[in-house]
């Protein structure tokens, strides 16, 4: 009943779109050198480009619908934010196979140079290093976890540019993380280990979701009069952003793994037939 009054309430309040610049700028270029370098490609997957416009369309709606405003005084929102982040943009982006579309966007005078640039020794080995599943789950579970911690978490509220930097490690260890598993050294074969990988990081960060949720503590006090104000009790918020990243990513976890794992029964089934 408290939701649904909630609910009720958040339509007499005003929800702006934020247009930070630098967001909007950033978004409009990555789309933009996506279609120009499919277009000069002149082939691509629609399902990768579907994909790829998919995870486009999460992270606007992450960074500059009005979810993001509304993070501000939410916690359960700013929660629905991060996952939508994590779970559903990085992936999506990930599948969209984006890097050799925007190679293709550059001048032609600056493709190979760049391809030469990325396979030079220091940043091929730390791109191996940081995509490797293991490394790539643990990078992404630290940066889950210690963001988390109330100090840092409720620095975001303060500081636009913590807040930034906050955003920033949650895509780029998330799609790290889906990189991995996906388009991984060992290919559609290594889809086995990667159903593990993510089963593995459902655990930890429904864990996460679950001590919000049961916790009669309030983890982040900033919350606490923002809340207030929008007639939700802040223990109610707590407990709805743990629910939130408890079941629902906990669903999309289960999708993404059962879609692996099909992935890779589909690929050992081919090499037999091949043999």
């Amino acid at each position: 009943m408290r939701l649904i009054f909630f609910i009720a309430h958040a339509g007499h309040h005003h929800l702006e779109w934020s247009w930070e610049p630098l967001v909007v700028a950033l978004l409009a270029i990555s789309a933009a050198l996506y279609v120009i370098g499919i277009i000069r490609m002149g082939h691509a997957r629609v399902w990768n480009v579907v994909a790829f416009f998919g995870g486009w369309i999460a992270l606007f709606i992450a960074l500059v619908s009005p979810l993001d405003a509304l993070g501000e005084v939410l916690f359960s929102a700013h929660m629905a934010q991060h996952e939508l982040l994590m779970i559903v943009a990085a992936p999506l982006l990930v599948l969209g196979r984006p890097l050799a579309a925007m190679l293709w966007a550059m001048p032609a005078s600056w493709r190979i140079p760049i391809a030469n640039a990325v396979q030079t020794k220091p940043i091929a080995a730390t791109w191996r290093f940081f995509t490797a599943p293991l490394i790539a789950v643990i990078v992404h579970a630290i940066a889950l976890w210690v963001w988390h911690l109330p100090s840092l978490y409720e620095a975001t509220l303060r500081s636009d540019f913590i807040h930034a930097l906050q955003h920033t490690s949650f895509i780029v260890t998330a799609a790290l993380f889906w990189w991995a598993l996906i388009h991984g050294r060992y290919g559609r074969l290594g889809y086995g280990a990667a159903v593990f990988y993510v089963f593995l990081t459902s655990m930890h960060s429904g864990a996460l979701g679950a001590l919000l949720t049961i916790s009669q503590n309030l983890w982040y006090p900033i919350y606490s009069s923002r809340t207030t104000a929008w007639g939700l009790d802040p223990i109610e918020d707590q407990q709805l952003a743990g629910l939130i990243m408890w079941i629902p990513a906990g669903v999309i976890f289960l999708v993404l793994g059962v879609a692996l794992f099909i992935a890779w029964l589909a690929e050992a089934e081919r090499r037999v037939r091949l043999r």
